[in-house]
């Protein structure tokens, strides 16, 4: 794979470089187990001291071409896929923040992800301190503590849809000699490359865009190889693992040692590795990924700004749009597009918005984002309905709050079907 390809084409061929006589695409190594010669060769596998492949929950093939085609389009230097985005958060944290240790998160974040950091982490004796986005400098870095191990964000919030200022957030990082971690599922690499703007680590949920069909679950972390593990704070990387007759990951790994601790550590030990069969689903949609992701957003800002209109509509909220708070950030980070998912809010409210989901015949409610065809929701009392009151709106969460995730279909009969389901909701 060139250094030199373009995004597009890093999508289509990166990752698998086939040898003469061997299939041209990435083929299914639907296989749990691998056969050796010798007992010195797996030993030397269980000793880390060999790169092949020794059991399907630690790696495979299939799924090892996908972890290195994302890995060329996040430009970093290893990735490790996962069961769901929720693991991959769970494992970028975990393999670097233990009990009495602590985190500090932007508030804008996913429903699950804030559940997953407001309760289960706490209960492993792991503190979160969640801050607007929107703060100051100075207010950011209030909120760190000695014990702080990484700051973490997500370049576009679900579902408020605030783009991060990422100067300040790595700024703080930096300062703190934290990794700056970004959940980069809503732009993709294909609208947006964190590492660019001093993001340490990114994580995504592959089920929305990369899969692009809604066809499987599954998660991913990228590390970019550029954070300074050796600088006092993460003794698990510097000092040696007992598990492994006293390894040390940076020493021998360099800057792989993140990836390589997460897979052979965290990934070996609660097992929440992404299937072979799911790797080879969502290798095939990243083959689209770059031109699924102009249409999301060329589609997202033409119903974005038709709804800013109508009158059925008290407000609309779109990164893509001049008069969105968010405006100058989506033009310095999200310059090829702002990805594919809006939210309204309908006049009425919460009774017009289940008015509105179930009268939409093109647009399906389902619970998702990021497919190919184009789904609604009502966040408040589905994604987000775990969540209190304060919490919803910490999150940017109101009642009157319509998510629709824009797909690739016609734009003509997009907004058709919205203007028929918003007349329809006012009755």
């Amino acid at each position: 794979m060139s250094k030199e390809w373009n995004l597009e084409t890093i999508a289509v061929q990166g990752g698998y470089d086939p040898k003469p006589i061997e299939p041209r695409v990435l083929p299914l190594f639907q296989s749990t187990t691998f056969k050796y010669d010798s007992a010195e060769h797996v030993a030397k596998l269980f000793d880390l001291d060999a790169a092949d492949h020794m059991y399907s929950r630690i790696s495979n093939p299939t799924v090892a071409a996908f972890e290195a085609k994302v890995t060329a389009l996040e430009a970093g230097v290893a990735a490790l896929a996962t069961s769901s985005g929720q693991a991959a958060t769970s494992l970028a944290i975990l393999n670097i923040c233990q009990a009495g240790q602590h985190v500090v998160a932007a508030s804008t974040l996913y429903g699950g992800t804030y559940s997953l950091f407001s309760n289960t982490l706490p209960k492993l004796g792991i503190e979160v301190t969640f801050v607007d986005p929107e703060c100051s400098e100075e207010e950011l870095l209030n909120a760190f503590r000695d014990e702080t191990r990484l700051l973490f964000a997500e370049t576009i919030g679900n579902p408020g849809l605030n783009v991060l200022d990422f100067v300040k957030f790595s700024t703080v990082a930096k300062t703190m000699e934290v990794p700056l971690i970004i959940d980069n599922t809503f732009p993709t690499p294909a609208l947006c490359r964190p590492f660019e703007f001093g993001a340490d680590i990114v994580v995504h949920s592959t089920t929305k865009y990369i899969d692009g069909h809604a066809t499987s679950v599954g998660g991913i972390i990228v590390d970019s190889g550029n954070f300074n593990w050796d600088n006092g704070k993460y003794p698990e990387l510097t000092e040696p693992d007992k598990s492994y007759h006293g390894l040390k990951y940076l020493e021998k790994f360099g800057n792989l040692a993140y990836i390589v601790k997460a897979r052979v550590q965290w990934m070996r030990d609660l097992g929440a590795c992404q299937s072979p069969f799911n790797a080879f689903l969502k290798n095939i949609g990243l083959e689209t990924l770059p031109m699924r992701m102009d249409r999301h957003s060329t589609n997202a800002l033409t119903l974005a700004q038709y709804l800013e209109k109508h009158d059925c509509v008290s407000w609309v909220n779109y990164p893509g749009l001049e008069s969105h708070p968010s405006y100058a950030k989506t033009q310095t980070y999200l310059p090829r597009g702002a990805s594919g998912v809006m939210t309204f809010g309908i006049k009425g409210g919460s009774e017009a918005g289940r008015k509105f989901m179930e009268g939409t015949k093109l647009i399906a409610l389902v619970v998702h984002v990021g497919d190919a065809r184009s789904c609604v929701l009502h966040p408040a009392s589905t994604t987000h309905r775990q969540l209190s009151d304060a919490e919803q709106i910490a999150s940017g969460v109101t009642d009157d709050m319509i998510r629709i995730s824009v797909g690739i279909e016609h734009i003509d009969d997009i907004i058709e079907d919205v203007d028929q389901a918003l007349r329809n909701s006012q009755s």
